[in-house]
């Protein structure tokens, strides 16, 4: 598997990136004539792969993908591509007839075989969910004129999980909220969300903790809505709402408690340059940090794009990427430290 030293999408902020790190957009979708995943055989698993496969080099109009069948990757591999949220990780663990394709940029990822069929994906740094859509539906649609989806006229698309069904789309993006947290007004936006029937999760999507205030929220209601009319409510009124409430929030915090803010971005700065054994959740705690000082204005030398960039690199299987000798949790830990030591001697506060 052929994955860059980076996550190309850090080698841009994009739009509103001071609190939206990154868009997303997936698709579900499963084909006809084929029992769900979990129903299916292991031939009938196989042989969706190959269809799709075979239907995704038709497909002239969108990016061509690289296929990795997962059982030919690794449990490295799989961790990369966990890490550079390309898979979720339920795909990275199966051992079922199952297979990613990917982009050349990494910005349109397929799983196939996941709990649907297929799960189209596409990324899009900052707040660019259109971007994310245009990419998405383009690959939709140039697939559907290939294969035939499993379609209701009365319930759209069908899916193995009835949250799904309909439109089958969900839309998403990585927010970084530290100033809500600070002035605990956090709840209430949790609050609000599940009121406007969106999804709350932590770094790594479903069934994982939010880590050093970065928040994954989604939309959970696709029955009885079309894409368009999603992507306009999530897209123009809530995101732009949250964006508002974390600006405000730290506009407050700097008139108000300003020395609250500088002193847990200096601390962070303080313990990264000193430290000399960091576990990854530690590393994005403390940058979690450093991304709030720079959002403020508080920290030089450092732009959002490169503190994403090293988010990606202190992750467990990238630095065994760039440093093999990382394989026991205590020399990672000390060579993860080391890094974010002399990536950081720039760094300047104040």
């Amino acid at each position: 598997m052929r994955l860059g030293p980076k996550d190309p999408l850090s080698a841009g902020a994009g739009p509103e990136a001071d609190v939206v790190a990154r868009s997303r957009i997936r698709l579900a979708r499963n084909l006809a004539g084929f029992p769900f995943v979990a129903r299916a055989t292991d031939v009938q698993r196989r042989e969706v792969v190959d269809l799709v496969r075979r239907a995704g080099a038709a497909c002239r109009d969108s990016p061509a993908l690289e296929w990795h069948p997962m059982s030919q990757t690794s449990a490295h591999e799989r961790q990369l591509l966990v890490e550079r949220h390309l898979v979720s990780r339920n795909f990275a663990s199966t051992e079922i007839a199952c297979a990613v394709g990917l982009s050349a940029d990494e910005r349109l990822s397929v799983m196939v075989n996941e709990e649907d069929h297929l799960r189209i994906q596409a990324l899009a740094p900052g707040f660019d969910l259109r971007a994310a859509m245009s990419l998405a539906s383009s690959f939709d649609d140039a697939l559907g004129r290939t294969v035939d989806y499993a379609f209701s006229p009365r319930w759209g698309h069908l899916t193995a999980c009835p949250t799904n069904v309909g439109c089958g789309i969900r839309l998403s993006v990585m927010v970084h909220l530290p100033s809500l947290k600070l002035t605990g007004e956090l709840e209430r936006v949790k609050r609000a969300a599940k009121d406007l029937n969106l999804a709350v999760r932590g770094f790594y999507g479903e069934g994982t903790e939010a880590i050093g205030s970065f928040f994954q929220i989604s939309n959970q209601v696709t029955l009885g809505v079309s894409e368009d009319d999603l992507l306009e409510e999530f897209a123009d009124r809530v995101v732009p709402q949250i964006v508002t409430y974390e600006r405000e929030a730290r506009s407050m915090l700097l008139d108000r408690s300003r020395l609250v803010v500088e002193d847990k971005v200096w601390r962070a700065v303080a313990t990264l340059r000193a430290a000399r054994l960091l576990t990854a959740d530690e590393a994005l705690k403390l940058l979690s940090s450093l991304r709030l000082g720079i959002s403020a204005g508080l920290v030089s030398g450092l732009t959002l794009d490169r503190l994403s960039s090293l988010v990606v690199q202190t992750q467990p299987a990238h630095l065994l990427s760039s440093e093999p000798s990382a394989k026991d949790e205590q020399t990672a830990k000390a060579i993860r430290a080391n890094f974010l030591r002399q990536a950081l001697r720039d760094v300047e506060v104040g």
